[in-house]
């Protein structure tokens, strides 16, 4: 059991969130929260009206409570905002808003008590995971419906997973030896007003976005070698006179994997090709601006990971009422996110439509009585349909609630959901061209060594295509060793880091 980290980057997120790793808060930690909980029972002592301690909430916020109704106000406040639908969310994606949740709440600005805090732990330490739906959240006041339905977990109530099975909260706390908790002043409004939930999925999107763009790399340069690309493009002299950072990495990385093979020593003088299209000659122009958006976004993603989102906030001298519960930074960054990897995916889609159309029709002998890879990309082309839907920003449909009190959200749980179909739907993608281009490359005379590698990588999971076979069973193993970072992975072992 480790410590948690005071500050999380990227990958400290991604090691917690699919991992079985178990937390537990400093001493430091702790003080701070005590500390917290001090402040909140002097704000009830005192009798002044603030905010979610002894008030109502959103429009209701001028209706004053009892101090005998503080308990009940903090359970009906969970219990009233505990109405999403849809799918629960993923085993990796509430692991990781119960993570940013703790480690928000462990920062000593919300409140909560620490024993409270602490159960909550122990809950995420044994894998008593809420049954989370997807949807309800507008991003503004923070995540309210997803982690009410968190918190009603912790107070014995709706329904969680434990040990991968679904079944009432008391339960699955009763299995696990937790004892529920009962709330008390502003823990409620602790548990639930802030980023959490939409900040997960957005990290979540966000590192399988930075590993796809570095796989797609890999898969580019596959299709370059069985298209006959003409290598002049990825001159380090031409990135040198448009300098930005991910279009020279991309064009780096595609001549370190293609190194060794026909394409790296073909110049244009060889060949009768003067240039090559744009899904192959301006790889590094379209990759690149990639990378380099994601690096965007990993900022805003990092910072977020790190920020403390409830209201109000506690300090030393006593409550402020503020909005960094707004989730305006993410709602922007997954609509970006989402337009970003849909261009990944646009070119992927055009190299497949080349690779079709090469050397065999459809990539395979006898056509006619053989449709080849025909249909797969017809798969390609209505995955990008959908992305090119989903790319309208949710951020221009804000809409006003509670009363008119909460008049502009930032609709960021869309922007994220929105943005992992768009990846999904990107990874598809690139399975689909690296099953195109393995089979591209059949009669390659000499490939390249990181191109060797991944040839040799997928042909340990699906043969070449000879004749008509089924081929969704090869389309979904391509997919896992895409999104499972496998053949990323393996291609780099061989060849060394890409950038």
């Amino acid at each position: 059991m480790g410590v948690l980290k005071k500050k999380l980057d990227l990958e400290d997120f991604i090691s917690y969130s699919t991992s079985n790793k178990h937390i537990k808060l400093s001493k430091k930690q702790e003080q701070a929260v005590k500390e917290s909980e001090k402040r909140v029972e002097g704000i009830v002592r005192k009798g002044h009206p603030v905010y979610g301690i002894n008030t109502g909430f959103g429009a209701l916020c001028q209706k004053s409570i009892n101090k005998t109704d503080i308990q009940r106000l903090q359970s009906n406040l969970i219990k009233s905002h505990a109405c999403g639908v849809g799918d629960y969310l993923s085993k990796e994606e509430t692991k990781s808003t119960m993570l940013l949740l703790i480690n928000s709440l462990s920062k000593g600005y919300s409140g909560i008590r620490l024993s409270t805090l602490e159960t909550l732990i122990n809950m995420y330490n044994k894998d008593v995971l809420p049954a989370i739906p997807e949807k309800g959240s507008l991003g503004a006041s923070g995540d309210l419906i997803p982690l009410a339905h968190l918190a009603l977990v912790l107070i014995g109530e709706g329904e969680a997973y434990y040990k991968d099975k679904l079944m009432s909260g008391g339960n699955a706390m009763k299995s696990a030896g937790i004892k529920p908790v009962k709330l008390e002043a502003k823990e409620g409004l602790a548990l639930i007003n802030g980023t959490h939930a939409i900040t997960a999925i957005s990290s979540l999107n966000t590192y399988y976005a930075t590993q796809l763009s570095r796989t797609t790399d890999i898969i580019s340069a596959v299709s370059f070698e069985a298209l006959e690309g003409i290598p002049d493009c990825l001159d380090p002299r031409i990135h040198n006179l448009k300098p930005h950072p991910g279009q020279k990495t991309t064009a780096y990385n595609i001549a370190k994997i293609i190194k060794g093979g026909n394409s790296a020593k073909k110049r244009k003088c060889c060949s009768s090709k003067v240039q090559d299209a744009y899904s192959i000659r301006c790889i590094p122009q379209v990759h690149g601006p990639v990378k380099d958006e994601l690096d965007h976004i990993r900022r805003i993603i990092e910072i977020e990971l790190n920020s403390i989102t409830d209201n109000p906030l506690i300090f030393q001298n006593g409550s402020l009422s503020g909005g960094n519960f707004h989730g305006q930074y993410i709602a922007i960054a997954m609509d970006n996110f989402s337009s970003t990897i849909t261009a990944l995916a646009s070119i992927s889609e055009r190299r497949i439509d080349r690779l079709m159309n090469h050397h065999k029709p459809f990539l395979i002998s006898e056509p006619g009585l053989n449709s080849g890879l025909m249909i797969p990309q017809y798969l390609a082309a209505a995955l990008l349909s959908e992305n090119k839907v989903l790319v309208y920003p949710a951020t221009n449909t804000s809409v006003p609630v509670s009363g008119n009190q909460e008049d502009y959200v930032s609709m960021a749980m869309t922007s994220a959901l929105k943005a992992r179909t768009v990846l999904k739907n990107a990874e598809y993608i690139s399975a689909v061209e690296l099953l195109c281009g393995t089979q591209g490359l059949e009669d390659c005379r000499k490939k390249g060594k990181g191109v060797q590698k991944a040839y040799d990588i997928v042909r340990t999971h699906v043969k070449p295509l000879k004749e008509d076979r089924i081929l969704y069973k090869d389309i979904e193993k391509l997919y896992g060793l895409v999104h499972d970072g496998i053949l990323l992975k393996e291609v780099e072992n061989e060849i060394g880091l890409l950038r």
